[in-house]
This record gives C-alpha cells, structure tokens and sequence, in this order.
C-alpha cells in the first residue's frame, strides 16, 4: 500500500496520476502565505520505502501512465537520488509516460543543464514552479529566497533541457501599493522564462504562524476587492507578449475563470475582463463560498 504523510498536495492538473511522496515537506518552507508544509520538517523519503511503494503500484495497478513526485518541491534531491527513481518507475511501470513534480527555483542552483538533460531522457517531461511576483520588493516581502533576475536564469536550465515549466503566480499578493507593478514585472518575468503553462491563482489566506500580515510586513497591504484583481489581471496579461504560452486562470480560487492561448487569446481574455470592468454589479463571478485553494 501507499501510505501518505499527509497534508499532500498536487496541481489540479495531476489528477489522474499517481501520486508518491519522494520527499517530505519543502526545502524552503518560509514563503508568507503558504500553509501547505508549516507542520513539516524537510526530509528525504527512505529509498527503500518509496520503492516499495512503487513495486505495490506495478502490481496492483501495472497500467499507470502518469506519476507526479510530491511533496512541495522533490527536485531538492540529488540528480542521482531522482535518477534512481525515475529508473525503478520505467523498470516498473511500462505504460509510464510521463513524471513531473514541484520545484522552487533554487532547487536548479544545484542541477546543471546536463543533469537536468539526464531527469528528462529518464522520463521527468514537466516541473510545476511556483514563481508568485516578478517585483523584487514583493518576492522580498514574502521571503521567497530569490530576485527575479534569478528566477529567470536558473529557469533557462529546465527550458535548455527540454523540461517543460508550468509557473503559477498569484493575483492580489502584493495589495494595493504594488498591485500595478507586481503585476507589471510578474508579466516581465512570465515573458523572459516563456514557459509552457503561466497559471495565474488569486490569494486565499488560511490559518498560519505568523499570519500573512505579520510575514509580509507592509502596513498598506490589504485584501484586494475581486474588481480590483481583474484590473490586477488584466495589467499582467496585457504586458505579456511571448507566444506559445498557455495561460490559465481558471483555477477554484479566481473570480473569473480565464483559459487560452498568449498571444493568439489574449483579445478575448482581454475582452472577458474588459466586460466585468465595464458592468462589475452584473458580473457573473465567482462567489467567495465557492473559491477553494
């Protein structure tokens, strides 16, 4: 049997993979609004018993096709702590036909392109990367361990390997002082990455220690009215303007659900927003009951 150490947590994307915790928690663990891994401590699962898990799987589910290596961020391990994994899937799974995981950009500080080029011939096809801003104060605030000038460069190690990204970013982070320019530099940083999926989520704060408030620590921030992350929204997309990205934001947490293709969608994107703007008190959004993380 798989025994998960729970809280787990996948992309809604992932929900017909199967799921195998690699590593426990995340190996930053400081970001301001994050609640998912608060409760645990950083750790390497032991080998023997992912694999064992992985050899329950073959046998009482042989037909899997997908698996995505939770918890928050499995690329922390060694290339060739993955490579053994990915090795023992391939052995044991033979429809397998892709892997992907969560990773935060520092994990590519230690990876080169080669090792990154090995993860993708053994099967790794796609990381989900939580970029949150392209502001620097903003990804200061929040403690994300990283400047947007980085982000971008250690980004260009997955893209040369032919690892496909998935970045999310979240509306309504920075508050009203720097919502224009979040977004305005979040739009920069989507463009200069250029990765396959730009997922735009809007914030929901939950329970933490300290309280989101207390962690950013910007005495102007304040909950931005579901108007004003449309505005918000609209300022990222409009700024965009690399081709090929798949954008979404259409995620249980927004208040407009918004899918297509950058740049070839974005009249129409542009247009759905424009349409709330224009007639907010007959808008058909979201209601606060039903968002969810």
């Amino acid at each position: 049997m798989i025994h998960y150490n729970q809280p787990l947590y996948r992309p809604p994307s992932e929900g017909r993979s199967l799921i195998l915790q690699a590593t426990l928690g995340c190996s930053h663990n400081r970001c301001a609004f994050c609640v998912s891994y608060q409760k645990k401590k950083f750790r390497a699962r032991k080998q023997e018993d992912l694999f064992a898990e992985i050899d329950w799987a073959a046998r009482e589910i042989p037909h899997v096709r997908r698996v995505f290596l939770a918890d928050g961020d499995a690329m922390a391990l060694s290339t060739d702590r993955l490579m053994r994994i990915l090795d023992r899937l391939n052995s044991k799974l033979p429809d397998l036909q892709r892997v992907t995981a969560y990773a935060t950009p520092m994990n590519f500080k230690r990876k080169t392109v080669e090792d990154l080029k090995r993860l993708k011939d053994a099967g790794l096809t796609m990381i989900y990367l939580g970029a949150e801003s392209g502001d620097d104060e903003v990804l200061r605030l929040i403690d994300k361990g990283c400047t947007s000038d980085e982000m971008i460069e250690l980004c260009k190690k997955p893209h040369e390997a032919g690892i496909d990204l998935s970045i999310t970013v979240i509306l309504g982070l920075a508050g009203p002082r720097l919502s224009t320019r979040h977004a305005e530099q979040t739009a920069r940083v989507l463009d200069a990455i250029t990765p396959r999926y730009a997922s735009a989520l809007t914030l929901m704060l939950e329970p933490r220690e300290p309280s989101f408030e207390e962690a950013y620590g910007d005495p102007s921030w304040r909950v931005l009215s579901p108007i004003d992350i449309l505005k918000e929204c609209r300022v990222m997309l409009n700024c965009m303007h690399s081709d090929g990205i798949i954008f979404h934001a259409n995620h249980a947490s927004n208040y407009l659900p918004l899918a297509g293709e950058l740049q070839k969608d974005k009249p129409r994107l542009l247009a759905m927003i424009d349409q709330v703007l224009e007639d907010p008190d007959n808008a058909q959004l979201r209601p606060d009951f039903m968002r969810r993380l």
